[in-house]
């Protein structure tokens, strides 16, 4: 008779947004999680060390087996990823900065757990993305969050002035974020695209102490005046 094979589950581990205590954003559940998990999958090896070990300062760094999932890992490399599932083991998974899967190339390892008959876990944890929705005052019965935008200028006003059209169409929220150091240039090429009457809402470093969260008309955005350079940024936009 063939034994029965007992599958490991897949814990999806949500981390901070910044340099903030744990226990102010975090529930007991992920501490509970990472104190009997050993293996890991993340996107950068010695941030990950960092939060483990302000979670739980006892547990032994060295037992730890830890695979990098980032844009340089080859497809090749994933299911070596989930094995320990396979075997028996928990794995958890985290993304370098809040919840894993969600603008986070951690989806894969979720999808391939499903199709390996893995259980997945989703931990509660801080989504900049729903926080920053949650906080602008738009339509959180229908939003879509973009990604990145495109670099090239002539491609980002198009790409803006079409998600303005969508948001008026489908009374729809449109979320989109660039990377922190062209956070100024992009808010610049807002103002400039779109239309006075359009709601944009800027939300930055969310859950720290300079969280900052606002909504207003284009218009009076070109009247106000701040700083997100190097700052982790939320960009919504509705117009109505």
């Amino acid at each position: 008779m063939k034994p029965i094979t007992f599958l490991g589950k897949l814990y999806l581990i949500p981390t901070t947004l910044g340099e903030v205590a744990p226990d102010e954003v975090l529930p007991q559940t992920v501490k509970r999680a990472i104190d009997f998990i050993h293996d890991y999958v993340v996107e950068n090896e010695k941030t990950a060390r960092r939060f483990i070990k302000s979670i739980n300062p006892e547990k032994v760094q060295a037992n730890l087996r830890i695979s990098v999932l980032n844009k340089h890992t080859e497809i090749a490399e994933h299911t070596a990823m989930i094995q320990p599932c396979l075997e028996g083991r928990n794995v958890g998974l985290m993304s370098e900065a809040g919840c894993p899967g969600v603008a986070d190339p951690g989806a894969v390892i979720v999808k391939l757990a499903h199709e390996k008959g893995i259980q997945v876990v989703p931990l509660v944890g801080p989504s900049s993305i729903l926080l920053a929705l949650m906080g602008s005052g738009m339509n959180g019965q229908s939003f879509a969050f973009n990604g990145y935008l495109p670099i090239d200028k002539g491609e980002k006003k198009a790409i803006l002035k079409n998600l303005e059209r969508l948001s008026f169409e489908k009374n729809q929220a449109q979320i989109f974020i660039e990377t922190p150091y062209r956070n100024n240039k992009l808010l610049e090429d807002i103002l400039q695209s779109l239309q006075n009457s359009t709601r944009l809402c800027i939300a930055t470093d969310i859950t720290l102490p300079t969280e900052y969260i606002k909504t207003l008309s284009i218009n009076d955005w070109k009247k106000t005046k701040v700083d997100l350079h190097n700052r982790p940024t939320i960009f919504i936009i509705q117009k109505s």
